[in-house]
């Protein structure tokens, strides 16, 4: 296949569908996708849940799970509201909130009940109503679940890539759980490159001064430094962050700028401030005591501290020092410390209907994975009807964007039946 038919959609949706007149409409921006060999054809439809929270997604390249996709469906790729094309939810439009509550308020709009129902609009306003499969990575599966317990007629079939979420444990319960998953992680770079670790601890003894400012302006502190180990969730994770640890210091044995330049794209948020805002408010459901939920379980691991040696390195968990530390951030504050603080939140599942589920789910989960937890992932697999496990430890989180065009065919014939998974 060479180059797509593509075609641009847009949308209005109420930024808070419970109360439309509130904050009035945005824009979501959905582009669909198919085969040029096929662009007649009445394909079935697959829409692509990315995600995040906070990510757009995907722009068409060739390959890959795309590519997979395209053999036998029209895709659908969604940039779910406040990323992308769809209305932006960035420092400056944050910032013509003069009250933090009311910002506060507008922000718990962008989560996956409200990115739901922009779907549902998107399907019954563009395609006429005609059910759909989902292809959910990450957060993607989270929306998966929502998806099957509002609107399981919408659905034919759908297939899930690291993200069974977890349907009764709150935020405090996942993180406990992935803290001890990115310890493992931190285990083996140590065991691979045990150097680098020696040299992170330089690193942070060197930051810890106050000093060394990052190209943007922001001072480089010793627990931004540990969140670079975002990237051991990743398949190639550990390389990379060996090959950045290898030009991180000059020949005066200072940071280098092409490092601290690296740094500040990889830990900063200039393009995806709603991943941090919303990675803890995702969880939420019903009464809660509040919080900061990775804040919380990082205190009570001393190995996890800033000044602990060797350093170890945090995953994917956000905390309230990135709001002062961090000018991307900083517009959004007081809201983000509300939002923590908020007591009671919305059903995001409804058990009922996802325990008698009838539409196939086809899911990977990764044995590795310390975004997504496979305790957690397979507690979610017993608790929905139709559900077959996929569990490999081929790939960790980024299964679907490096093995996508192997990973994504072995679902579709999981739901299909020309393939199956025994016990667990």
């Amino acid at each position: 296949m060479t180059g797509f038919v593509v075609r641009d959609h847009r949308v209005r949706v109420p930024v808070d569908w419970a109360d439309p007149t509130r904050f009035g409409d945005l824009e979501v921006f959905a582009r669909e996708v198919v085969d040029p060999r096929k662009a007649s054809d009445d394909l079935p439809l697959l829409v692509f849940l990315q995600g995040g929270p906070g990510g757009m997604a995907p722009r068409p390249g060739q390959g890959g799970w795309l590519g997979a996709a395209l053999e036998r469906f029209r895709v659908v790729l969604l940039d779910q509201r406040g990323t992308g094309r769809s209305s932006r939810v960035d420092a400056r439009s944050i910032a013509r909130f003069d009250d933090p509550a009311t910002a506060a308020d507008y922000l718990a709009c962008f989560r996956g009940d409200a990115i739901v129902a922009d779907a549902e609009h998107v399907r019954t306003t563009l395609f006429g109503g005609r059910p759909w499969s989902t292809l959910g990575q990450s957060y993607g599966g989270f929306l998966t679940m929502t998806y099957l317990s509002r609107h399981p007629e919408a659905l034919t079939a759908c297939y899930v890539t690291g993200g069974l979420s977890p349907l009764t444990v709150d935020a405090e319960a996942v993180y406990r759980q992935t803290f001890d998953r990115q310890a493992s992680r931190n285990v083996e770079l140590a065991r691979q490159h045990p150097d680098d670790v020696t040299l992170l601890g330089r690193l942070a003894d060197r930051v810890a001064a106050g000093d060394v400012v990052l190209p943007d302006g922001d001072v480089l502190t010793p627990e931004r430094l540990q969140t670079l180990g975002m990237s051991l969730g990743m398949s190639t994770g550990i390389r990379d962050l060996h090959w950045l640890l290898d030009t991180a210091v000059d020949t005066t044995g200072e940071p280098s700028v092409a490092f601290l330049t690296d740094v500040a794209a990889r830990t900063g948020f200039d393009t995806n401030p709603l991943y941090a805002v919303l990675q803890e408010v995702i969880y939420h459901q019903g009464e809660r005591a509040g919080g900061w939920a990775a804040a919380e379980e990082a205190a009570r691991r001393p190995s996890f501290a800033p000044s602990a040696r060797p350093l170890l390195l945090t995953g994917e968990a956000m905390f309230p020092w990135m709001y002062a530390q961090q000018a991307a951030l900083r517009p959004f504050e007081a809201a983000a410390h509300l939002l923590a603080e908020r007591t009671e939140w919305p059903a995001l599942y409804d058990l009922d209907r996802l325990g008698s589920n009838e539409v196939p789910v086809a899911a990977a989960q990764y044995y590795d994975d310390p975004y997504v937890d496979l305790d957690l992932a397979l507690r979610t697999a017993d608790a929905v009807g139709n559900v077959q496990v996929w569990i490999t430890n081929e790939h960790l989180h980024d299964g679907l964007r490096v093995a996508g065009d192997t990973i994504l065919p072995r679902l579709l014939d999981l739901v299909d039946g020309v393939w199956s998974v025994t016990g667990r």
